[in-house]
């Protein structure tokens, strides 16, 4: 089986993915918090890993792959609180049942295939309360007052994958940081399992009375029951290494005995002109935003283009009054869907009389699966395999250009490689998947409705330069071209008529 290397947070160096059991995986990524939208932040952090379960797939692992859902916490409550106050009565539950299906229905949009399993924290209550029982046997778990709180001290290991001492790791270890629980605390760095709550607040009744579970502890319960106790792998966020992952391996590692993740892989942060997008900032913004003005596959190409690990940073135009006129790099990123989708349909097209038996197959056309498959390999370089992608595409164009020439022929061998190589790009990167027509067809008129320009106007303008050309009225034909021109419109004059385009 090829060797995949992956960089290693916890050894802070690349290193072969070598999992438990030979030929299987199990990972298992940190999903999200539904108490609003899906963010650009997300967008980047699920392709990441829908990209890594596609290429572990690819090389013939057998995968487990586990993305939860944070269906109970604070911010969900504090969210149908404010429900309530704008007029929209809506329990924590229902809201967070609405923000899951929108998370997934923005994942599905963006290419994203569905997790294997998806466990919700509000299906693992009994799997939580036994998990914080049995620290507490141990001895690396306290009551207080309502609440449990891991002992860190109790936990020699404390501090390894964020590589700092536990004195620089105190401040807002447990979530809660507020004087009162601060009192509740045997040392600042102990963090809640188990908060406590008021009987008509939102929980679940435990051994230590009312109340809801810590934030941490949710993913130790889960990932150990649909994983169990050691994990091949465990993602997430780079934001994620503290506090959440660090007091994962403390609760984990403590109650189970054993290493929790054997492998651990963090991806950089979404950055607004240069700076971590955040709603403090006022730069956040949604995937749905995003999508309301390109295809959510320029969005998943896109965060392609950049190592995984590294920050990805975009820029927002705004016009003189401070309204946004666009996103550069997703705008870039639609042109190049576009582009490769034109190339899918051109080698789609090609007249089969043209092709023959015999004759060279470009390097662009004969490389791609193998350089697109090593750039996965090698940390999932995914600017490695989109540089591969740019060499195919040109090499098709030119396949194509070729059969169109006078006497032109291209080797079949070449067709049957090109065509590979789009599967490939599909099953690897999830790009290149959808019917060309109709994401062509809402690339153009979403441009055709920002310039002004009605479609029917365009058609009709064409059917008029048809009809001139055909009654040998060049003049009026050229004249009507120029208007279209001018408007802004590229015609492609080809076997089955005109067709048009709106260049971005």
């Amino acid at each position: 089986m090829t060797q995949i290397s992956l960089y290693n947070t916890l050894t802070s160096k690349k290193e072969p993915f070598a999992p438990q059991v030979p030929g299987e995986a199990r990972i298992y990524v940190c999903g999200p918090t539904v108490y609003d939208f899906a963010h650009v932040g997300h967008a980047r952090c699920y392709i990441i890993y829908d990209v890594l379960a596609r290429h572990l797939r690819q090389r013939g692992l057998k995968l487990s792959y586990v993305r939860n859902i944070t269906d109970v916490d604070d911010k969900i409550v504090n969210r149908a609180k404010e429900s309530s106050l704008s007029g929209k009565s809506e329990t924590p539950t229902e809201l967070a049942a609405r923000f899951t299906a929108h998370f997934q229905d923005d994942m599905r949009a963006l290419g994203n295939i569905d997790p294997d399993i998806e466990p919700k924290v509000s299906d693992h209550i009994p799997e939580i309360i036994a998990f914080i029982e049995g620290l507490i046997r141990k001895g690396n778990a306290y009551a207080s007052q309502g609440d449990v709180y891991f002992d860190v001290p109790s936990f020699e290991g404390y501090g390894k994958l964020s590589h700092r001492p536990v004195e620089a790791l105190v401040e807002g270890a447990s979530g809660r940081t507020n004087a009162e629980e601060t009192k509740r605390k045997k040392h600042p760095a102990d963090f809640a399992l188990w908060k406590g709550q008021d009987a008509a607040e939102w929980g679940w009744a435990s051994p230590w009375g009312h109340g809801r579970p810590g934030w941490h502890i949710e993913c130790s319960a889960m990932s150990c029951k649909h994983c169990g106790p050691t994990l091949d792998l465990h993602g997430g966020g780079l934001d994620l290494v503290f506090p959440h992952h660090e007091n994962e391996i403390a609760q984990s590692e403590a109650g189970n005995g054993v290493t929790l993740a054997r492998h651990w892989m963090h991806n950089g942060f979404v950055e607004v002109d240069k700076e971590k997008m955040s709603k403090s900032l006022g730069n956040f913004f949604t995937a749905r935003e995003i999508f309301h003005r390109y295809e959510p596959e320029a969005l998943r190409f896109a965060m392609m283009t950049v190592h995984y690990r590294s920050p990805l940073s975009f820029d927002v135009t705004l016009d003189e009054a401070g309204n946004i006129l666009g996103f550069p790099l997703f705008e870039d990123g639609e042109k190049r869907v576009e582009y490769m989708y034109e190339t899918r349909e051109r080698l789609l097209a090609i007249d089969p009389l043209r092709i023959v038996e015999t004759g060279e197959v470009a390097e662009g056309i004969a490389r791609f699966v193998e350089q697109l498959g090593a750039s996965l390999d090698d940390d999932l370089n995914m600017p490695l395999g989109i540089a591969a992608l740019s060499g195919l595409l040109a090499a098709t164009n030119e396949l194509v250009e070729q059969s169109r020439r006078k006497k032109g022929t291209v080797a079949r061998a070449a067709v049957d490689e090109a065509k590979r190589g789009f599967e490939k790009l599909g099953e690897e990167l999830g790009l290149g998947t959808q019917d060309a027509t109709a994401l062509l067809l809402r690339i153009r008129t979403r441009r055709a409705a920002k310039r002004g320009v009605r479609p029917e106007d365009v058609e009709a303008k064409i059917a008029a330069r048809r009809d001139a050309r055909d009654a040998r009225e060049f003049a009026k034909a050229d004249g009507l071209r120029d208007e279209l021109v001018a408007m802004g419109i590229e015609l492609m004059d080809g076997a089955a008529g005109t067709t048009w385009r709106i260049p971005g």
